[in-house]
């Protein structure tokens, strides 16, 4: 049966493998970190989130089965229909965002009442916006006019947009974006002019944005933990106290004490549990896991015969890759506390789901590298039978 299951899969088998295992990892860190609300809520509500993140988890890959079937030059098509709608919907959550956590990222989806973070979707669309319109542009790539305004002007009003409400995935997709700029054969001049651009942009976010408060004491937090109160620096206590009682080898699953002081232990700091109950080597683990994932991403852009797929798995494995290790580094104390989930391992609907689709159209562009691969090879087969007919190649009995 999973023989037959595996057959039916296209594209890179290391990151289906990759997939499974994380998706494995996130069910059992989940319902190990969700055991904080068994200690305070009761039981029952355990049950219901462990129950629905099940039901997210399988959702996910149900999505990543179906963007991989899907030619990956369809979102090409899609990508600006995509921009149309975030721009509009990352103003509309601004100001009528739900609010939490003092920030308003959240837009609450009508009838079934569950809420998904804008900046998901912002994420998706200017990544595969950027990979169209670098594509679309490539032979006036250098011109300012019709190439460059139109780049940067989508790059800095999503910018902009997310960063008023959170700085950290702003900040992530402006890396990524540059990332796509450089790949994509725009001149370091302009690339430059961005970098400059997205400066001044972030200065006006953190001195006379709406959160600057928020911002700033976050990095006093953490360049100056100890000037700072016990309040501020709860989480990131917490999470240093996982990681140290965790040891080489850990506690063992289910075994963890600072689920039960932790906020957001099966989002945010979900590394910190990890690592708490399965140790350095499980820590180490998952980072490897995520290393391997970005390798084979870049051997599939490597091989890739179009540019538009290239750009677009280069994009998408950054992003994922990028803000895997930016939760890491909160966890263990080498950044500043941020609201950004561990990709599909952390609990978080939404999340998950634009995750798996990122996922999908990644194995979506492997899948056509290895159709090519196999078509060349079919006809470089074809070729050598032909010169075996008419004699140029002695056949071999």
């Amino acid at each position: 049966m999973f023989q037959a299951l595996l057959n039916k899969t296209k594209g890179d088998r290391w990151i289906w493998l990759i997939i499974i295992l994380l998706s494995l990892i996130s069910v059992m860190a989940v319902y190990s970190a969700t055991g904080t609300l068994a200690y305070k809520k009761g039981e029952a509500v355990e049950k219901l989130l462990l129950t629905k993140h099940l039901i997210f988890v399988m959702m996910g890959i149900g999505m990543i089965y179906i963007a991989h079937l899907l030619d990956y030059r369809y979102y090409a098509g899609i990508s600006k229909v995509l921009m149309i709608v975030t721009i509009p919907l990352l103003f509309y959550t601004l100001i009528f965002g739900t609010n939490l956590n003092d920030a308003s990222r959240w837009v609450k989806i009508p009838v079934i009442g569950l809420t998904f973070q804008t900046s998901d979707l912002a994420k998706l669309a200017l990544i595969t916006f950027l990979a169209r319109m670098l594509t679309k542009k490539q032979e006036n790539i250098k011109n300012v006019k019709e190439s460059f305004i139109p780049i940067m002007g989508s790059v800095c009003v999503v910018f902009v947009l997310i960063a008023l409400a959170n700085l950290s995935t702003a900040l992530m997709l402006f890396g990524v974006s540059i990332l796509l700029l450089i790949i994509g054969r725009i001149s370091i001049k302009q690339i430059a002019i961005v970098c400059a651009g997205g400066f001044v942009l972030l200065l006006f976010v953190f001195f006379l944005g709406p959160r600057r408060k928020t911002y700033m004491s976050r990095i006093n937090t953490f360049m100056h933990p100890e000037m700072q109160h016990s309040d501020k620096t709860f989480q990131a206590d917490q999470a240093k106290i996982a990681l140290a009682t965790g040891g080489v080898f850990g506690k063992g699953p289910g075994n963890s004490t600072q689920r039960n002081f932790l906020p957001h232990p099966y989002s945010d700091f979900i590394f910190a549990i990890i690592i708490e109950e399965w140790g350095t080597v499980g820590g180490i683990v998952i980072m490897i896991l995520y290393l391997v994932l970005l390798y084979r991403c870049i051997k599939i852009v490597t091989r890739a015969p179009k540019a538009f797929g290239a750009l677009l798995a280069a994009g998408l494995s950054f992003s994922l890759t990028i803000q895997a290790f930016a939760n890491m580094a909160v966890a263990v104390g080498l950044g500043p506390v941020t609201g950004v989930p561990l990709p599909l391992v952390s609990m978080g609907g939404t999340s998950m789901i634009f995750t798996s689709v990122a996922f999908g159209i990644i194995l979506s562009v492997s899948r056509d590298v290895e159709e090519n691969a196999n078509a060349l090879t079919k006809e470089e087969k074809e070729k050598v039978k032909n010169k075996i007919i008419i004699g140029e190649i002695p056949a071999i009995a």
